[in-house]
């Protein structure tokens, strides 16, 4: 079987070496001889060529490239495997994510609040119904092989992406398929939408691919294209080459791209990293050992159980870094508006009431020391639509027990039981008489930080009178208990994806209950009107008013309970310079300004 397996990846390798081959021959009718790199597979060597020096196409502008790149190779590890250096396929591997983020560019990208700026469009015009977006592109972006980027490689990307038979992303395929695109001229594009979609921008920073390199090839025949394995983009890095055992590949070492250094962005200064090398692996542990060792200069962490070593690395040994951010991710309670007894939380009184008799900060020092930071908004803290003057209820549980009180009072009053008003009106001060009233479970996945987590909420909101259990358990049992709205309250996290846009509307819409991420059905209609607004607005300053009246309403009425950010770390060494992490729309996000580092 491991034979079988070894022949079937030198077969493909094989095949990328003749698709490079096959390419340079039709890029130019006099091509440079190209700089051999190889694939060694099992001690062999296979065919595989690096992509050649850039020829220009000679229509095109002569290159004038000055490599002063003295700032070496930066080495990282990474835990997977390669699939498909393709970035209409990125989104279904990490591994892949990673590296085509330096090797393609989108028409967009995101600076470090998560905004959309341009990438390959030099500017666009927004039609007053925002259903159509014109983008003007640059003029002064090559391929790597050299061949001018024009609006014919947007169309070519777009017909991909909406063709029904594209083997990738379900959703993201169904999504483009409801944008009509139009080449209007060898440097104008034209998207056309069936409803305004604020979000649409960042949509558009999706890698572009090049039309002349996969002319005629379909949206069922990419997923197993030699290109996948050879690929040519626009980025700043490009493939040089490619190793593997007999089993995997095992490294991928990109090299700065000549043609972007003729660009006005990669001019000297700038991009002092010749190489970059990825170096990967199997397991978490053997990526942890290879840093502690030294083999390579950084490694991310995918979730906080391997934060926590990583950040303990840090403290062992001087010489390592934890460049730290904030995960785009939301850890909430959220209560269940829709339960046959649901008018305990339909009631905002109770709602502020658990917020108030909440010290956030202290359940997290407790429970999640360095691993989360508390969250004061349900918008992401770094994004470009977050308020900082949103302001959650101080810690106060004495008046969280009168608010609770108050809602008892109430909620008797509107079942008509006066005799159930006047027992819990003598009651003692400081205590809510109601047993089957005011307990209920708070549902958590079985994971020892969460449960931790869970049990000082339940602490503190016992001493408020109130009876508390957790309902832990398993993560697909937690998945389905969410979908089928089977819990009184319950600790989630709310990722926002593949994206940068801080675009909420799946997790806290009216709409979305009971077949989208609204769990807990939460039924407010002023937050749902700011939420369609912001959904619909193509322009960011309007959109963040919208939002910042969102995060004021959603704080004031208690809809949830936001808790924390989990905190995302990527450590290097200290020889590697200039990191700076931004906001994350995706962990690829790291790179943003890999124009800045440095290795000494």
């Amino acid at each position: 079987m491991l034979r079988g397996f070894r022949w079937q990846l030198i077969a493909l390798l094989l095949a990328a070496a003749l698709f490079v081959i096959g390419l340079v021959v039709r890029s130019s009718d006099a091509p440079a001889p190209a700089p051999t790199a190889t694939a060694t597979i099992g001690g062999e060597e296979a065919g595989i060529a690096a992509l050649p020096s850039p020829t220009p196409n000679p229509t095109s502008p002569p290159l004038q490239v000055t490599l002063t790149t003295d700032g070496g190779t930066y080495r990282e590890a990474l835990i997977g495997t390669v699939q498909r250096l393709n970035p209409l396929f990125a989104n279904l591997n990490p591994v892949d994510r990673d590296i085509t983020a330096l090797i393609f560019e989108g028409l967009t990208k995101t600076d470090a609040f998560g905004e959309p700026i341009p990438a390959l469009a030099q500017s666009w015009v927004i039609s007053a119904d925002g259903l159509e977006y014109i983008f003007t592109l640059r003029q002064d972006v090559l391929w790597q092989d050299g061949i001018p980027f024009t609006a014919a490689d947007v169309a070519y990307t777009m017909s991909v992406l909406r063709s029904p038979t594209f083997p990738g992303n379900s959703e993201l395929g169904a999504f483009w398929r409801t944008v009509e695109t139009d080449q209007l001229g060898d440097y104008l594009i034209r998207f056309r939408l069936t409803q305004p979609l604020g979000t649409f921008l960042d949509r558009l920073t999706i890698g572009i691919l090049p039309e002349h390199a996969l002319r005629g090839t379909t949206a069922d025949a990419l997923a197993t294209h030699p290109f996948n394995l050879a690929p040519i983009g626009t980025g700043a890095y490009q493939l040089d080459s490619i190793h593997a055992d007999s089993q995997r590949i095992t490294g991928v070492e990109l090299r700065l791209a000549p043609v972007y250094r003729q660009r006005p962005e990669g001019q000297t200064g700038v991009y002092a990293l010749d190489r970059v090398s990825f170096t990967l692996y199997d397991s978490f542990q053997t990526a942890y050992d290879a840093l502690a060792g030294g083999a390579v200069e950084g490694l991310a962490a995918r979730d906080w159980n391997e934060r926590a070593p990583l950040f303990q690395l840090t403290l062992n040994q001087t010489t390592l870094i934890a460049n730290n951010s904030i995960e785009p991710t939301l850890g909430a309670i959220i209560f269940n508006w829709v339960a046959d007894d649901s008018r305990f939380f339909r009631e905002q009184r109770v709602r502020v009431a658990l917020d108030t008799g909440l010290d956030r900060s202290s359940v997290l020092d407790r429970s999640m020391s360095n691993a989360a930071i508390r969250a004061d908004s349900p918008m992401i803290l770094g994004s470009w639509a977050y308020s900082p003057e949103v302001a959650p209820p101080a810690y106060d549980p004495t008046t969280a027990r009168a608010l609770l009180q108050q809602a008892f009072e109430r909620l008797e009053r509107l079942n008509g039981s006066a005799e159930s008003t006047a027992e819990a009106t003598a009651a003692p001060e400081g205590t809510v008489e109601s047993a089957a009233l005011f307990t209920f479970s708070i549902l958590t996945p079985d994971d020892p930080a969460l449960v931790r987590l869970t049990n000082e909420i339940a602490t503190q909101w016992s001493q408020l009178g109130l009876n508390i259990s957790i309902d832990a358990v398993d993560q697909a049992t937690y998945d389905e208990r969410l979908r089928a709205h089977d819990f009184d309250a319950a600790l989630v996290e709310y990722a926002l994806g593949d994206s940068a846009d801080p675009d909420v509307y799946a997790f806290w819409h009216q709409g979305q209950y009971p077949d989208g991420l609204n769990y807990g059905g939460a039924d407010d209609r002023r937050i749902s009107e700011l939420l369609e607004r912001g959904r619909r607005e193509p322009y960011g300053i309007n959109r963040l008013q919208d939002y910042r009246a969102f995060q004021n309403i959603f704080v004031e009425r208690a809809i949830a309970i936001p808790l924390y950010y989990p905190v995302y770390t990527f450590v290097t060494r200290s020889n590697v310079t200039g990191v700076q992490l931004g906001y994350l729309g995706t962990p690829a996000d790291r790179f943003r300004n890999i124009a800045d580092w440095n290795v000494q």
